[in-house]
């Protein structure tokens, strides 16, 4: 998910993000059963979900992009299996736990062809991993899921739904480019009127809860417009756990054999896995809304992403410290990422 703030631990709201998404979910289905409520509900989700992404590619230093791949090894690993071998994971699992409900394969497709593009910076950070190496890696994920997105979608997704092409760039351009564009404006703009070390202290730490608490209320929100396709497909959305859960264990165990193969040091390690593991689900929900508007199990699904993600890194962060504690890492993690 999110987090704007980095190399410090999770507040109040980003500690109980899936509490936050549980009581929105729970809150928009009883809200979803009062008539009248549902047709507002379902032009709220959108302008909800573009403050949670203004709010997080504000956070994003884009300017690192041309300084940022210092590490080849572990920057190049990264970039290849997010973007080559995930999205080739996210299809075959489809096709082995969601080939009869194609509308949730796309949504597992979606949610697996974003990486993050901040919130692993602070499971890195608890788990004493290499921050400014995550770091530079965020505006890859950014730009890159940004270029391959539609790329994916057309090429994965086009024969299980209809996909419109239309609304798949209208999407791309509304949910992507204009808060991106925002985002870089109001960073550079405060950063120079205010002053760098003030937007870092002051104004970077309010980014993540507020993405955290407009991703619950768009949500909620979505529950709400959605709640009888819901009621009436109430084991939908855990079919959709089973293939995050195998997704999850099958890229750690791959973090951990990249890790050795290339001799990564335990910061390395820590910070290599999180860029792998953490998905970018509130940007693959924004854009499922408009791109799938008759496609309500789509965002559905990605709704699964939020709520199971902070909990899985929670474990893997302990698994990670427990490695290090025990020194059973082989490599020096004394190592810094300036081998190349």
């Amino acid at each position: 998910m999110t987090g704007s703030y980095w190399g410090t631990k999770m507040d109040f709201v980003e500690k109980y993000q899936s509490v936050f998404v549980l009581v929105a979910i729970l809150g928009g289905l009883a809200l979803g059963q009062v008539s009248g409520v549902a047709p507002l509900a379902d032009q709220l989700i959108l302008p909800f979900l573009m403050v949670m992404l203004f709010a997080a590619f504000t956070g994003i230093p884009l300017s690192r992009l041309r300084s940022a791949f210092g590490n080849r090894r572990v920057i190049g690993s990264s970039l290849l299996i997010n973007f080559i071998w995930s999205p080739l994971l996210a299809v075959a699992l489809g096709a082995v736990f969601l080939r009869n409900h194609p509308a949730l394969w796309v949504g597992l497709i979606m949610l697996m062809v974003t990486p993050c593009t901040d919130w692993y910076l602070i499971f890195t950070d608890i788990a004493d991993g290499d921050v400014p190496l995550a770091t530079s890696i965020l505006p890859y994920n950014l730009v890159l899921q940004l270029i391959l997105l539609p790329l994916y979608l057309y090429v994965f997704a086009g024969q299980l739904v209809a996909l419109p092409v239309n609304l798949l760039v209208q999407s791309v351009v509304l949910v992507l480019i204009v808060p991106l564009v925002f985002g870089g404006i109001t960073r550079v703009g405060l950063s120079r009127q205010m002053g760098q070390q003030w937007f870092n202290r002051r104004f970077l730490p309010k980014l993540s809860p507020l993405q955290i608490v407009f991703l619950s209320l768009a949500i909620g929100a979505m529950f709400a417009s959605q709640g009888k396709v819901i009621l009436n497909n109430p084991g939908l959305l855990a079919l959709i756990a089973v293939p995050v859960v195998v997704f999850y264990a099958i890229n750690l165990g791959i973090g951990f054999g990249v890790g050795r193969v290339f001799s990564f040091s335990y910061k390395e390690m820590v910070c290599f896995n999180n860029t792998i593991l953490s998905r970018n689900s509130p940007t693959a929900l924004a854009i499922a809304v408009v791109a799938f508007p008759n496609e309500p199990l789509i965002p559905l699904a990605l709704v699964i992403g939020p709520l199971l993600e902070l909990p899985l890194l929670g474990i893997i962060a302990q698994v990670h410290i427990v490695i290090r504690d025990r020194n059973w890492w082989p490599f020096d993690t004394t190592v810094l990422f300036n081998r190349n």
